[in-house]
């Protein structure tokens, strides 16, 4: 949700964002389970969802991710696998452990539920409920026994990269903003990758931020109302999606914007021929099945076009790969 906006526009806005993805050619668009946070709507992450998907027709549509800790598996299974009897299979479910927000956000969401760390017996839980039923399990879910909805573990540390290679999962790394471990876990994944029925092979996705336009000046313009929204996460004061300013500096200080950018170091930012350079070095450092991207710009317009930009980058790059 951007400044001088409110959640109804921010959810139109998401729609539109899809259909222009889908029609760009981009394979997925998945949303993010946040809690309260006033610069992201998407909270009810499995509702919305269902509204991208009923507004689009052939993308894949998912959680990217759906935080486990807070919801029962069961609760999770029946949602997703509504959702994939009403849309077939085009709902992926990507899992991550973080609470989505503060302990208070943790508190309000599990009252009553004891701690500890059950989320890789809650993975594996939720994976029993879209397999084919055991005709003696005690509960089935209905809908989604049988669906086979597509899980993928998040994560931004080793954990996730060793749990996903166990149950034999996609595994995607929150490269774009907490990039740290990405080279570990990659190589940790791909290491210890076990063959399961969901897949043969690894499949690594590696996140980007990215900030396209027409220039370089504009690109960076562009950036800087993520790079504000990031200095007052960390220093406790999230609100909506910051306008961009010329001086990002005078703005918020050269070495919190340096400390910044450490943590987005895994950015393509500026015009076609620069994201193009930047891509394509971090597709050739990497190695990733998969890529996606993101970008919080401020301007609806904007932020369209810097995906539109993306993607035709990514064509020319992917077909140059496959040359």
């Amino acid at each position: 949700m951007p400044e001088g906006s409110d959640a109804r526009q921010a959810i139109a806005n998401t729609v539109d964002l899809a259909q222009r993805a889908e029609a760009a050619g981009y394979h997925r668009y998945w949303l993010a389970e946040h809690h309260n946070m006033p610069g992201i709507a998407s909270a009810a992450t499995s509702v919305l969802i269902g509204h991208v998907a009923d507004h689009t027709s052939s993308i894949r549509v998912g959680a990217g991710g759906i935080m486990l800790p807070n919801h029962a598996p069961l609760a999770i299974a029946e949602q997703f696998g509504t959702l994939a009897t009403i849309h077939g299979d085009r709902i992926d479910l990507g899992l991550g452990r973080a609470p989505g927000g503060d302990q208070a956000v943790y508190h309000a969401l599990r009252r009553g539920m004891q701690g500890g760390d059950r989320f890789p017996d809650d993975v594996a839980e939720l994976m029993g409920y879209f397999d084919e039923a055991h005709p003696n399990a005690p509960v089935k879910a209905h809908p989604g026994q049988g669906t086979h909805v597509p899980l993928w573990i998040l994560g931004s540390s080793l954990y996730g990269a060793q749990l996903a290679a166990h149950y034999g999962l996609p595994y995607a790394f929150a490269s774009h903003f907490a990039p740290d471990a990405l080279e570990d876990a990659a190589a940790i994944y791909r290491r210890d990758f076990k063959p399961s029925a969901r897949r043969t092979r690894p499949h690594f996705m590696l996140a980007v931020n990215v900030f396209a336009a027409d220039t370089d000046a504009e690109g960076a313009y562009l950036r800087t109302s993520m790079q504000q929204a990031f200095v007052r996460l960390r220093t406790g004061r999230p609100g909506k999606l910051p306008r961009p300013v010329d001086d990002i500096d005078a703005e918020v200080g050269s070495q919190m914007r340096q400390a910044v950018d450490q943590a987005l170091r895994i950015t393509a930012v500026g015009s076609p021929d620069s994201v193009k350079s930047q891509l394509g070095g971090l597709m050739a450092r990497y190695q990733p099945d998969e890529v996606i991207l993101t970008g919080q710009i401020h301007d609806h317009a904007a932020r369209v076009k810097s995906f539109e930009i993306a993607a035709d980058v990514m064509t020319g790059l992917i077909r140059k790969s496959a040359a």
